[in-house]
């Protein structure tokens, strides 16, 4: 049974089953693409819920695995060379666990990169712009006089759905009929920017064709409803 004690955050959130990977995490858009690949993949896991409400992550025990205190995060007991790994950033996790199961992320190296840049195309743009949509339209910017920075970010949404709309023309995924963790990637961003965050008519979503029909297909897969859903909030 592997020992993982050296780690301070199972102090905080003891693992029940040591053998298998610990998730630390939040169904936000960034909290579900680990939950999704590990539903899709069929990875044993254990997950602990991170409450932001209690300032979880802010904790020396979160902090300790990610000193950027975001989730999520992970320690896999059974890392490279059987030793423990501790890893955050999710574009990173998504690749981790492609790379450890040889699932969702094509073997040929050219179309491996190919996934990985469209990986870090929503790690650089749309996870950050459609934040600032959500801040801005559904939180406290909304209360700010100047709406600049809310027209901006909108703007800027809206081209990158434009992007996603001409790579998704004539595909069934970002990587042509082979979903992989770019999708995974982008799946709870695009659905929580028009829904949660309400911005359905702000980035004029239905005047899209390719990016809607995407969503659509990945939201039907039985792994992405469940991970969409895990870990429960409080």
């Amino acid at each position: 049974m592997p020992d993982l004690s050296a780690f301070p955050i199972t102090k905080r959130w003891p693992a029940k089953y040591p053998d298998r990977l610990q998730l630390y995490s939040l169904p936000t858009p960034n909290g579900v693409k680990v939950s999704i690949m590990l539903e899709e993949i069929g990875l044993p896991y254990e997950v602990h819920l991170v409450d932001f409400g209690k300032d979880d992550q802010k904790t020396p025990e979160f902090l300790s695995l990610n000193p950027n205190g975001k989730i999520p995060a992970i320690l896999d007991p059974d890392g490279p060379g059987g030793k423990p790994l501790p890893l955050f950033e999710s574009g990173a996790i998504l690749q981790y666990l492609a790379d450890k199961t040889g699932k969702l992320l094509p073997a040929d190296p050219a179309r491996r990169y190919q996934t990985i840049q469209w990986l870090h195309f929503q790690m650089g743009g749309i996870g950050p712009m459609f934040g600032q949509v959500g801040f801005f339209h559904k939180f406290a910017g909304k209360e700010y006089e100047d709406k600049r920075p809310l027209e901006r970010y909108v703007a800027e949404s809206r081209r990158l759905l434009d992007v996603m709309e001409t790579r998704l023309a004539g595909r069934q995924w970002t990587m042509d009929d082979e979903y992989t963790i770019a999708d995974i990637s982008m799946l709870g961003w695009v659905r929580n920017l028009i829904g949660f965050y309400g911005a359905r008519d702000l980035v004029a979503f239905d005047t899209l064709k390719q990016v809607p029909a995407w969503l659509e297909r990945g939201l039907a897969r039985p792994a992405v409803q469940r991970g969409l859903d895990i870990p429960k909030r409080p």
